[in-house]
């Protein structure tokens, strides 16, 4: 007799398994858009490492500006100049340039359209205080700061740092690999040619893919195969040699007469961690370690909808907790739109729309089809989750909730 356990419980179970190290790697900057960090990005110096120019203007001594006049030197201090770094002298300014050292012995940088330059002389129509236009010594960053964090994904400006402080190859984490399979003597795939009406076109394993794709997993693809134990058998022999961490099938776990995934993996020396959880869609979601090769396999239902939905809940924290990322789905706040009506007593994840007004969050049901498990076209137009527990019943508008977020 199947054990079915709460949502909570095959989570924590789910977390408590042991992952594989699966290192780093270094790779070219301009590759690493979307990768993980594998180590804090430290500063070797100072930025600037000296006073610096905010703009273009003159270089004086503040102090200065209480004169008349003040006299402009013969030469300019142009940016990139620090071989050759010029000295001011009293009641003197020098026409500077922006990302210019500024002078020795000064300290403020006066815009040009602050002043009316005469001849070989500066007059002041409007003052500024000290230190104005002039970027302090490690303004950005200081030496032995840490710039960008282990963990950290990289995205645009992470690479314009990095680039900054000429790191050529930063070291991520080795993307985890992922084996897709999926099980069903009805489904065809893509491109075949229906030969009955109770066939189906494959989808669950290109949305898996896709979902793995875009959460920093590799997929490897290993195709359909029909309701047959020997087939079966081959086909996640097949998986394990391929060397994935985590092998993913859908369809075979239920209770049918042709539902073999449970006594098949048996034979191929798995220990099955969970097999059950009251969760809709998806209950009879089944996870298992590997004793030798300590592969995680994690069998999804066939419907689409389900199959999708509990990749989410428990494929993707796998893969973000293999490459240093945070384990746990987000969770946010938000208020019902409309009434919910509960199906079951179970944890139930329903998809619907998440959009902010006047400061907060709603969600509402709106596009979405109430139905059976495989209406995938429900998770279109940035579908979020509501998340609902075994315990809560119908829920009324206006209720506080916890939205899974996708998008």
């Amino acid at each position: 007799m199947r054990k079915f356990i709460s949502y909570q419980e095959s989570i924590s179970k789910l977390k408590n398994i042991s992952l594989p190290n699966l290192g780093f790697e270094k790779i070219p900057l301009q590759n690493s858009l979307d990768r993980v960090l594998f180590e804090d990005i430290i500063a070797k110096s100072n930025s600037p490492e000296f006073p610096t120019s905010a703009l273009d203007g003159f270089a004086i001594s503040a102090k200065d500006q209480q004169f008349e006049f003040i006299e402009i030197e013969e030469f300019d201090n142009p940016a990139g100049n620090l071989n050759q770094i010029p000295t001011l002298k009293p009641r003197k300014a020098i026409k500077t340039f922006t990302g210019s050292v500024m002078p020795k012995n000064s300290d403020t940088l006066i815009p040009i359209e602050n002043v009316e330059v005469v001849g070989n002389k500066l007059y002041i129509k409007e003052r500024v205080s000290i230190g104005f236009g002039v970027r302090p010594v490690g303004e950005i960053y200081k030496k032995n700061d840490v710039i960008i964090s282990k963990n950290s994904k990289i995205g645009y400006a992470e690479i314009g740092v990095m680039a900054s402080l000429n790191i050529v190859s930063p070291k991520v984490f080795i993307k985890p690999k992922v084996a897709i399979l999926s099980t069903g003597s009805e489904l065809l795939e893509i491109g075949e040619e229906r030969t009955s009406s109770t066939q189906i076109l494959s989808s669950n394993n290109y949305t898996l893919e896709s979902l793995i794709i875009q959460n920093g997993a590799i997929p490897i693809q290993l195709g359909t195969v029909s309701d047959d134990r020997k087939k079966i058998l081959e086909a996640l022999n097949n998986a394990i040699l391929s060397k994935a961490e985590i092998i993913v099938t859908t369809g075979g776990v239920s209770v049918g007469d042709y539902d073999f995934i449970d006594e098949v993996i048996k034979k191929l020396d798995f220990e099955i961690i969970v097999h059950g959880v009251k969760i809709k869609p998806g209950q009879h979601i089944l996870i298992a370690t590997h004793k030798k090769t300590s592969q995680i396999l994690i069998a999804l239902p066939g419907f689409a909808y389900s199959s999708t939905v509990t990749a989410i809940l428990y494929v993707l924290p796998l893969i973000r907790k293999m490459l240093g990322l945070n384990f746990e789905n987000e969770i946010i706040e938000a208020f019902l739109a409309e009434k919910f009506y509960k199906k079951s007593k179970k944890t139930e994840f329903t998809a619907g729309n998440l959009y902010s007004k006047d400061g907060k969050n709603f969600f509402d049901f709106q596009g979405k089809i109430v139905g059976t498990s495989a209406i995938l076209t429900n998770m279109l137009n940035s579908a979020n989750l509501l998340m609902t527990s075994e315990t809560d019943g119908d829920l009324e508008k206006g209720t506080k909730v916890n939205i899974l977020k996708i998008c």
